[in-house]
């Protein structure tokens, strides 16, 4: 039991003295310029305006199904089903 007790001990002293791992510093952490910023903002802006038409186009044929949808009711009742 008094074994046990000084592993106990000794793995506490261990774990409790225990020092930070080296790693790099982050004290820098964004180094890059306005042009990069300018240059990136230029993308996000092409992403934006490409997206403008995709919706619209969407858009247009989710009303082009429905159109449909009525056309082909108007059919059925002038055909007598």
């Amino acid at each position: 039991m008094k074994g046990m007790s000084m592993i106990f001990t000794a793995v506490s002293v261990l774990l409790t003295t225990a020092t930070c791992a080296f790693a790099s510093t982050t004290a820098k952490v964004y180094s890059s310029g306005y042009m990069v910023l300018a240059f990136l903002g230029f993308c996000a802006l092409v992403v934006v305006v490409q997206l403008i038409p995709a919706i619209m186009t969407l858009i247009g044929m989710l009303k082009g199904m429905m159109k449909k949808e009525e056309t082909m009711r108007e059919v059925k009742v002038e055909a007598g089903e």
